[in-house]
């Protein structure tokens, strides 16, 4: 008969393992497969910072290389399209926020989720089995410690109507959830047509900078061209302070929150590399590289380096879009920030 400690023992290590989730064993005729393609084709949204470190444990893992292209949603989608058409399609996994539903209209992602995409929290996976959620975009303001003191930093959106921050302020003119059009719909969901618009047109009067490349925008911050910009992703906020960049993310209520899917291409070149990398994204060890990097895992036991960047209702309150959410709604409020903030 087994004593109360030995059974305390065995009651411990099952909440451990329950807490770590599923262990999965990747087919091992899959893994041959793979290895018999010998590399895998990703089209990423993923700057460098996380790109090559995934790549680089895959392909030490599997001795499968990695061929990572970097682009946006719309040229993603473009080429993708442009090989289906051709009758040669050379991408095999491709990752983002608005590709899928321009690609699941046009039959050109697969049906499959990898095992590991039940380590997600339901609303990261399509429900229709054509995406799974590899991490977690959060959008929020973020200043230039050097030009904004502690005691002069806003506290919410508020704040940013007034005379202070008039031609001070930048965001992302590009058609993208981290820009204006994503501010735009942050807006309306919060406070709904009335009351959004309302705060949108007194916003317009404070001269906000458009930068028509995303990325700038954070180079923009970190150079000191401006003390605040409206909308960035956290992750990269705190990537850049942890290099001593004087940059700080700004808690506001609310943000908005969004996921990076990623799906298999049909008719993929190498569709068995293809699915041992997206089941290599979503296991503990591609998430842990995704939170060494500072993103936020979508993985729901691998925490985030800094938990108070994901909007838990408190400090920080969020509103997630999903993606098809953000592919039908960007071009709308695209057009008003055109008509508001010309």
């Amino acid at each position: 008969m087994m004593n109360r400690l030995h059974v305390t023992a065995m009651v411990a290590f099952a909440a451990v393992l329950a807490a770590c989730g599923p262990v999965f064993a990747v087919d091992p005729a899959m893994i041959e497969a793979a290895k018999q393609e010998g590399s895998v084709t990703v089209h990423t949204v993923m700057i460098d910072q996380v790109a090559r470190p995934l790549a680089a444990a895959f392909e030490a893992k599997y001795g499968i290389q990695v061929n990572s292209v970097r682009a946006g949603a719309v040229e993603i989608v473009r080429r993708i399209s442009d090989e289906a058409r051709a009758g040669h399609t050379m991408v095999d996994v491709v990752d983002g926020s608005t590709y899928v539903t321009p690609l699941k209209q046009q039959n050109l992602i697969l049906n499959w989720l990898p095992e590991t995409a039940s380590n997600l929290p339901k609303q990261f996976v399509d429900p229709d089995g054509y995406w799974s959620g590899v991490y977690v975009l959060v959008s929020v303001p973020a200043i230039n410690t050097t030009l904004v003191r502690e005691d002069a930093e806003p506290k919410n959106w508020g704040d940013l109507l007034t005379p202070a921050w008039k031609g001070k302020m930048e965001w992302s003119s590009d058609i993208a959830n981290t820009g204006a059009a994503g501010f735009v719909g942050l807006m309306l969901r919060e406070y709904g047509e009335e009351r959004a618009r309302a705060f949108l047109a007194q916003l317009a009067k404070q001269d906000i900078s458009g930068i028509p490349v995303t990325p700038q925008v954070l180079n923009q911050l970190v150079a000191g061209e401006y003390p605040l910009a409206i909308m960035v992703a956290v992750h990269q906020v705190l990537f850049s302070a942890s290099k001593g960049a004087p940059v700080k993310w700004l808690p506001f209520s609310p943000v908005a929150e969004s996921l990076v899917t990623s799906s298999i291409v049909r008719n993929a070149t190498h569709p068995n590399a293809a699915k041992l990398y997206a089941t290599f994204l979503l296991s503990d060890e591609g998430q842990s590289i995704f939170r060494d990097n500072y993103y936020i895992p979508a993985s729901s036991h691998i925490t985030a380096k800094d938990p108070k960047a994901l909007p838990d209702g408190k400090l920080m309150r969020g509103q997630f879009f999903t993606p098809p959410e953000l592919t039908d709604n960007l071009s709308i409020w695209q057009h008003t920030v055109t008509d508001l903030f010309r």
